[in-house]
């Protein structure tokens, strides 16, 4: 939650307390600069013995709940039929309204479950914005992705508080060009990845799901980050600020006609799912789950997770839980922008994210600014970020280079794991290198993966700039830090 403390100023406060912990170290800066040549320059090779805050995902790096941990000692382990299935089933008809229920791995895992079933070759799937391996998985299906966002959701100095919403004009428009039966469905994806974590308001999912429902078009939603999405709904949008985020995530489901999700985010453990009231859609998906996952009540997960997945759906119901990553993902906006730093505002779901095209103007898109400059944070701190820009972006099938939309260095917030010191040591670093930011440039690839590059991807640092840039940092603060 938020408080007032008696100078004025509004700061998050954790209503959790720390109960175990993991130990971490800040390695020098010259150990950091040869970790980072090692990695290539990916921050995704860093190894986490060199890692002093890792703020790469939330993906899985949430901390769980003494609920979450004790309610795996108590998982039934059978192959075919566990009880600790029926639990979740019962958690997901409760807390989302589904009456069919069906876990996947994570949530890659349901995006190929959903491509393979409702996608052909020629289909044009429509959605707000895409993730990576949403746009891979339908791609490799023969599928073109038509993102139809709106006017400001490119802006990173914006005001307007749902920048994740689908242009409705837009979406009539290539209903009309190609046609409804070429578009299996329109998805909406909660709290918006790759444009600085920004979520959709009611209203645009109302007015998207009439348009899509009286084509006969599915409305799918991801909603990995649904409780950040409801959060947000509760505090911008009119009219919701006296409901519970239980009572706003059960009217956003009423909309969906699938709902897939990496239960990694919002509900805090590993895993994903799938759910829906039609089980015509259940039956199609599940005919392929065996082959590709598991059987119907572990679907590729461990059973331990499916108990702690049940817990934290719940759990992501509590206002506290949900907008403790927003709640403290807005005060390190806030800071950043006091130091002149160019933060994406608004502050989203997910992460603090850095416009390196505004950070780094001197680096043209073709040097992969936003790739240059999360390698340039963790050199200047040894906190690990996550380049989401052309890097982020695969090449087309001729092999030209696609530009992204934007160059984000994203720094995400896991929930309950950081605390406000390493948000305001996060701050002062990436400040200092601001002020040095003269002194990063371009990177090259030296290996280049064909598909999702970011992963596996080496790259170089143009001039050695890496060097020169610790040399600046040992100068100004020592050889230790």
């Amino acid at each position: 939650m938020n408080i007032t403390l008696s100078s004025g100023k509004r700061i998050p406060v954790e209503t959790h307390k720390v109960r175990i912990v993991q130990k971490t170290d800040l390695a020098p800066v010259t150990r950091r600069l040869e970790a980072i040549g090692a990695a290539g320059y990916n921050t995704f090779l860093l190894r986490t013995r060199d890692i002093f805050l890792d703020m790469l995902t939330d993906s899985g790096t949430n901390a769980m709940s003494d609920n979450q941990l004790a309610a795996m000692m108590v998982s039934d382990d059978a192959y075919a039929g566990s009880e600790s299935f029926y639990k979740l089933a019962d958690v997901v008809k409760d807390v989302l309204g589904f009456s069919w229920t069906m876990p996947v791995h994570q949530g890659r895992a349901a995006e190929h479950l959903l491509a393979k079933v409702f996608i052909k070759p020629g289909d044009v799937v429509v959605m707000n914005y895409h993730f990576t391996t949403t746009k891979a998985h339908f791609e490799l299906a023969g599928a073109t992705v038509l993102e139809l966002f709106g006017d400001e959701a490119m802006n990173t100095q914006s005001t307007v508080p749902f920048r994740g919403n689908l242009d409705i004009e837009r979406f009539a428009a290539a209903i009309k060009k190609h046609g409804a039966g070429k578009i299996p469905f329109v998805r909406m994806e909660a709290t918006t990845n790759l444009i600085g974590g920004q979520p959709f308001s009611m209203k645009n999912l109302r007015e998207v799901k009439e348009l899509a429902a009286k084509h006969g078009i599915p409305l799918v939603f991801d909603g990995s980050l649904i409780s950040e999405n409801a959060y947000f709904v509760k505090q911008r949008e009119e009219g919701y600020a006296g409901k519970s985020i239980g009572e706003i995530i059960h009217e956003m489901m009423k909309y969906a006609d699938l709902f897939y999700m990496s239960a990694r985010k919002s509900a805090s453990v590993r895993g994903g799912m799938i759910a829906t009231n039609k089980k015509e859609y259940y039956d199609r998906l599940l005919a392929w789950l065996p082959l590709y996952e598991g059987f119907a009540t572990y679907g590729g997960m461990s059973t331990k997770e499916v108990e702690a997945m049940a817990v934290g759906l719940r759990e992501m119901t509590d206002v506290n839980v949900a907008g403790i990553s927003p709640q403290f993902i807005e005060y390190f906006v806030s800071r950043l922008i006091e130091n002149g730093v160019p933060a994406v505002t608004p502050a989203g779901g997910l992460a603090a994210h850095l416009d390196a095209k505004r950070f780094l103007p001197h680096i043209p898109q073709s040097q992969y600014p936003a790739g240059a400059l999360a390698a340039a944070i963790y050199i200047a701190s040894g906190v690990r970020t996550m380049e989401r820009g052309t890097i982020s972006t695969d090449r087309d099938a001729e092999g030209r280079e696609v530009f992204a939309d934007l160059e984000l260095a994203r720094l995400a917030v896991p929930r309950r794991v950081y605390t406000l010191s390493h948000i305001e040591y996060a701050v002062d670093r990436l400040t200092w290198l601001y002020g040095h930011r003269d002194l990063v440039r371009g990177l090259r690839f030296v290996e280049e993966p064909p598909v999702l590059r970011f992963f596996f991807g080496r790259l170089e640092a143009l001039d050695n700039w890496g060097a020169e840039l610790a040399r600046a940092f040992e100068a100004d603060f020592g050889p230790d830090m």
